[in-house]
């Protein structure tokens, strides 16, 4: 039974007692926890953007084939005034559910309709990423994206199709392979795959730049240079990668800019309710040039 004291009913919907807590939920497929490269900056400019508001912040761990329990209601026991949403599967009914229950959310790299979000501009970044490739003379250009289930990927895939069209590319069915963000030995899997076809792309674009440790180790498995025998670029502009030899081509996510944002939208949606804006915030990204794609055979 949920505690009377942190909920009662609006004429709207319910209206819920403030605690001064945000919530974080965070369950990203490929388990790297608070770890991840990406996402834990994000968080941490959250949670430190939160705390200048005098708000405290939660993880909160939920899993959601295990339990009846509702996020709502998980959210209102543990005293959230409200909930970011990082998760892997925005599609899963529960995540849905809370969307809808009128607890104060924001997602990041996703879109719902009615709650703030926070991404990236994913078209002008996967349409840099292409037409920086075909300026070094690529014109068999291939893409292994992330898992199919959110907006931001199917907006690369759209937009990477798009930009290929426009420069009468084609997009060979075997070019367009569905990987997992992060997913390092799987990434190596299809690349192998890729580059053992009988007529191989000469640039792979990556999900995001994690992948490119996968993408290194299939090119040294083959006897290919980088970026003399293939090219590769990521996505992110994580440190790591541009710390690796070849330093990576990629585009830059401003993450922390991502975090803050986050947290002041939020922390307006929980204070003015009634007033706070629910479009969404799309941030510019870079393209970052690197050392990992040259022309084909140079």
């Amino acid at each position: 039974m949920l505690e009377e004291k942190n909920i009662v009913q609006g004429g709207s919907g319910p209206v819920y007692s403030r605690n001064n807590n945000l919530g974080i939920l965070y369950q990203e497929e490929s388990v790297k926890g608070l770890t991840h490269p990406f996402f834990s900056l994000i968080m941490n400019a959250f949670k430190d953007e939160a705390e200048k508001h005098g708000y405290d912040v939660s993880f909160l761990y939920h899993p959601l084939e295990e339990t009846e329990e509702s996020l709502q209601a998980h959210c209102i026991r543990r005293g959230i005034d409200g909930l970011v949403l990082l998760c892997g599967n925005f599609a899963h009914p529960k995540i849905k559910e809370l969307v809808k229950s009128g607890l104060p959310c924001v997602s990041v790299d996703h879109i719902f309709k009615g709650i703030p979000a926070v991404l990236s501009d994913n078209e002008t970044g996967v349409q840099r990423l292409v037409e920086y490739a075909i300026s070094k003379g690529h014109e068999r250009i291939a893409f292994v994206y992330g898992h199919n289930n959110s907006i931001v990927t199917r907006t690369r895939i759209s937009q990477y199709k798009n930009t290929m069209a426009v420069h009468h590319l084609p997009v060979p069915e075997e070019y367009l392979r569905e990987s997992m963000y992060h997913d390092i030995p799987l990434t190596r899997k299809l690349v192998l795959e890729m580059l053992r076809l009988p007529e191989p792309p000469t640039c792979i674009l990556l999900p995001d730049d994690m992948t490119y440790l996968g993408a290194q180790e299939a090119a040294r498995e083959l006897g290919k240079r980088i970026p003399e025998d293939i090219s590769f670029a990521g996505y992110d502009g994580i440190p790591l990668t541009q710390a690796l030899a070849p330093r990576l081509t990629t585009i830059h996510q401003n993450s922390i800019t991502m975090g803050k944002v986050a947290a002041d939208r939020l922390i307006d949606l929980v204070e003015h309710p009634n007033t706070a804006s629910r479009k969404p915030t799309i941030f510019p990204v870079e393209l970052i040039e690197g050392q990992t794609v040259a022309g084909p055979g140079k």
